[in-house]
């Protein structure tokens, strides 16, 4: 059975970007000696499910971050050709998340790094989420994009644990009851 997963940072406020879509205030608490989890995380994720704000961050650096395959869910983009050093390591489909896990699922994937502000949201909203690890950065950042936004019906959570970090990130691990 398939699973979707999200890994996300948020400001203490609840963005995960400036209205702009930058990350400034993220990339500079990043210390590459301080492991805050994603290893264990992304060695069992088959691949990411992404959106095109979340591609076109990730696009502009250098080198591509993910060494993963990476679904972009797109309007805009389904019909553009994906960049050719892209090419092989990325595609743009627009199909609903219901219709893109079938379609993984079909391929062979079981789990699933959802990312992404609307992206996670539409998921949620379908019920294909099955956990979240929530880092949140001692940071206010005043205004920007939401991680969450709107739902239907409450939708629960189970405490898994919560990590704190010397640099002050405090992670939680939710489980999506469902």
């Amino acid at each position: 059975m398939i699973t979707g997963h999200v890994f996300i940072a948020t400001s203490l406020d609840g963005f995960i970007a400036r209205k702009n879509g930058t990350i400034d205030w993220l990339l500079s608490r990043d210390d590459p000696l301080e492991d805050h989890g994603y290893r264990d995380f992304i060695k069992d994720i088959d691949g990411l499910v992404i959106g095109r704000g979340s591609f076109e961050t990730a696009a502009a650096s250098e080198p591509w971050p993910y060494d993963r395959p990476v679904v972009v869910l797109s309007s805009t983009l389904a019909s553009s050709p994906v960049p050719s050093h892209l090419t092989g390591r990325v595609r743009f489909v627009d199909m609903t998340p219901k219709a893109t896990m079938e379609t993984l699922a079909m391929e062979g994937w079981r789990r699933v790094y959802v990312d992404g502000g609307q992206i996670v949201q539409s998921f949620l909203r379908e019920g294909l989420i099955a956990d979240m690890v929530v880092t949140q950065v001692p940071v206010l950042i005043g205004e920007g994009r939401q991680l969450f936004g709107p739902v239907d019906s409450d939708i629960s959570l189970t405490h898994l644990m919560t990590k704190t970090f010397p640099s002050g990130l405090v992670q939680s691990h939710y489980k999506i009851e469902g």
